[in-house]
């Protein structure tokens, strides 16, 4: 299988470099995509440094826009798609077990699970809210809603692009997966990233996150809606 990685990053100049340099060592990869999301640091140039190919977007615009153009400089014959974060650094390298679930013809979609951490950075809201929209809107019951180390095969792929803005991505991801009739697996890997602390900083990225989250998880059900009206008057 060919695969090329996208990473989003945004200000992740300290790790960015050894996320690049382990995603590109994994069997299978031809590409490494950084998208520098309006960083003001020198993301951009460490990434370009360790190898990758490196799309700036000239400003902030959220998790979910960086992914749509990145996905937009894939090669062509790329038959699957890694998405990383960036500061994975050198646990990227876990994104291997993500491939291999594809390869094996286990998973159109694969989704890391990450080692819970030893102190919680939230209070868990985002992570079951989440969890219970995925589920109600699809049925599939997710573990690890909020991962954003994912794999996905090019015809998976094509069922969830374009991603949802901003920290709405992976449920949205998930749940047109899922619509689609996609095989979806949660895979355990060994990565550690930066977790999100209990000060201000840390909160009002949660709430953030749980803005975005609730949003997609209300225009995904005004589209079920949509479709189910269509199909009764089809």
């Amino acid at each position: 299988m060919r695969a090329a990685v996208v990473i989003p990053a945004y200000n992740a100049a300290a790790s960015i470099g050894a996320t690049v340099r382990s995603a590109a060592a994994i069997d299978g990869v031809a590409q490494v995509i950084v998208v520098d999301d309006g960083s003001y640091d020198d993301t951009a140039a460490r990434a370009a440094e360790a190898g990758a190919t490196v799309v700036r977007l000239n400003r902030n615009r959220g998790k979910g826009a960086a992914l749509n153009e990145g996905v937009r400089h894939l090669p062509p014959d790329a038959d699957a798609v890694l998405l990383l974060d960036a500061d994975l650094g050198e646990t990227a390298a876990e994104g291997a077990h993500l491939l291999d679930a594809l390869v094996r013809g286990e998973a159109d979609l694969a989704i890391g699970v990450l080692p819970a951490p030893p102190r919680s950075g939230g209070f868990g809201l985002v992570k079951r809210t989440a969890a219970r929209g995925v589920r109600r809107l699809s049925g599939y019951e997710p573990r690890a809603p909020l991962s954003g180390q994912r794999a996905l095969t090019r015809r998976a792929l094509e069922a969830v692009v374009p991603f949802a803005p901003g920290f709405g991505v992976e449920v949205a991801m998930t749940v047109r997966a899922a619509w689609a009739g996609m095989r979806i697996a949660e895979v355990p890997v060994d990565m550690a990233h930066r977790a999100t602390g209990r000060d201000l900083a840390g909160f009002a990225h949660r709430g953030r996150q749980l803005l975005h989250v609730a949003r997609t998880l209300l225009a995904l059900a005004l589209s079920a809606a949509a479709r189910r009206r269509a199909r009764q008057h089809g």
